[in-house]
């Protein structure tokens, strides 16, 4: 691909005969510095995992310079390039996609090596520091493959070995599980440890983490505050649809991680079922260990927009508390839907959503959103007429009961998935 390009500028500049063999000399030290640095890389990757591990560790790299890549993307803010006003920025747009540009770096020498071939004045220094840096690599390559390639090479030979054990998990989490039960708490540290051994289950939440990042810039993103104030009514209104949009990522998430836990025992469950241990214990475990990250993504989610919006206490205080409820009804509904539709001859995690339980379970969940952000319309809807008219916020039996309603649906949303649940486990057959 390097070739057209370099042609283009020795027709532009004209370089003359000796500018393709000039640039042969040029561009050889640029693959030989990336070359030695990827094989002194996987040979270091090999030396400290086995290969199977290594192959794991690239897979994560690679999600995460995808998810980085994204990000950056986003943090750019190309929807400016959509409006008239924003192609006046076009230049800028594009400057800050350049490549780096820095004295230290080989890709700087080069560019100032031809240059001062093609429009002068000529220097040598720059293919000189080429040449000297990609010798230097040779050498350190190779010391690093004569010290630790034999041992690298035997390493790749071996299976997968445990990298973690057990006194470490032990060391982590007993004293927070302690006042567990015995039953939960092995339950606990047993699907802890299946979820991180893992990679394409934990390696997931560098993806979650970009999308919660973008997520809350896109609500900074909103034209809300800048120039002329915007009405209360606006700001208020989107804070509270947001808690919409914020249920269904949730409801989401919960698909993916926590309604195919049941699926994932796969046929161990009867090992479960004949044992004396208590089913109850093995479907509270799952769904505390999968509700609590939860709420912790759908408290930083709610509490954050709302600081962004600049929410009055109000709407802070119903936001929360909503979101509180919807995400403990929300994990419930995922795993009494798992246990309902379970696809225990599934081993991909990531497949178990797409079933027929899953769409039922994600519609399912859309109708408690819909329902919830109905009911609770009506207070809300008080309270922005009572703030536009200047007058204190009274509370009558319509916004208690209002209120109320909502706290009803999210509870019995709760209760009644994991009693089904539970019921659908006791009667598994295999």
């Amino acid at each position: 691909m390097a070739v057209p390009f370099f042609a283009a500028y020795g027709v532009i500049y004209d370089g003359g005969l000796m500018f393709p063999l000039y640039m042969v000399v040029v561009f050889l030290p640029l693959l030989v510095i990336p070359g030695v640095l990827g094989s002194a890389i996987t040979l270091i990757l090999v030396n400290i995992f086995p290969a199977r591990r290594t192959r794991d560790l690239l897979s994560v790299i690679a999600i995460g310079a995808a998810g980085v890549l994204v990000l950056l993307f986003r943090l750019v803010r190309p929807e400016q390039l959509a409006r008239p006003e924003g192609f006046t920025n076009l230049l800028d747009f594009i400057t800050l996609l350049r490549t780096p540009t820095s004295p230290f770096l080989p890709s700087e020498w080069a560019t100032g090596s031809v240059m001062g071939f093609l429009v002068g004045p000529f220097d040598v220094f720059p293919l000189v520091l080429l040449w000297s840096t990609a010798a230097a690599f040779v050498v350190m390559g190779a010391v690093l493959h004569e010290r630790i390639y034999p041992r690298g090479y035997t390493r790749a030979q071996e299976g997968a070995e445990r990298f973690v054990k057990g006194w470490i998990w032990r060391a982590l989490f007993d004293p927070v599980f302690s006042p567990l039960s015995v039953a939960k708490r092995e339950f606990i540290i047993k699907d802890l440890k299946l979820f991180f051994r893992d990679t394409t289950q934990w390696s997931q939440l560098i993806l979650l983490a970009v999308l919660v990042v973008i997520y809350l810039f896109n609500i900074r993103a909103l034209p809300l505050f800048s120039g002329e104030r915007v009405p209360f009514f606006t700001v208020t209104v989107i804070s509270f649809l947001n808690l919409g949009l914020a249920g269904f990522v949730l409801a989401s998430i919960a698909a993916r991680f926590i309604f195919p836990s049941i699926s994932l025992e796969g046929r161990q469950m009867w090992l479960l079922r004949s044992s004396p241990l208590d089913l109850r214990a093995l479907l509270w475990s799952k769904y505390w260990i999968g509700t609590i990250p939860l709420l912790v993504i759908a408290l930083a989610i709610t509490v954050l927009t709302n600081l962004l919006l600049k929410v009055t206490p109000f709407m802070m205080v119903v936001g929360i508390t909503t979101i509180i409820l919807l995400t403990l009804a929300i994990g419930a509904m995922a795993l009494g839907f798992g246990a309902l539709y379970p696809q225990f001859e599934t081993e991909n995690a990531a497949q178990i959503p797409t079933s027929y339980g899953g769409l039922v379970f994600m519609m399912t969940t859309i109708a408690l959103l819909a329902a919830v952000i109905v009911i609770e319309a009506v207070p809300v809807y008080g309270y922005l007429r009572a703030a536009s008219q200047g007058e204190p916020v009274q509370v009558n039996a319509r916004i208690v009961g209002a209120f109320a309603a909502a706290g009803l649906i999210c509870t019995a949303a709760t209760i009644v998935p994991l009693k089904v649940g539970l019921r659908k486990m006791e009667r598994f057959e295999f």
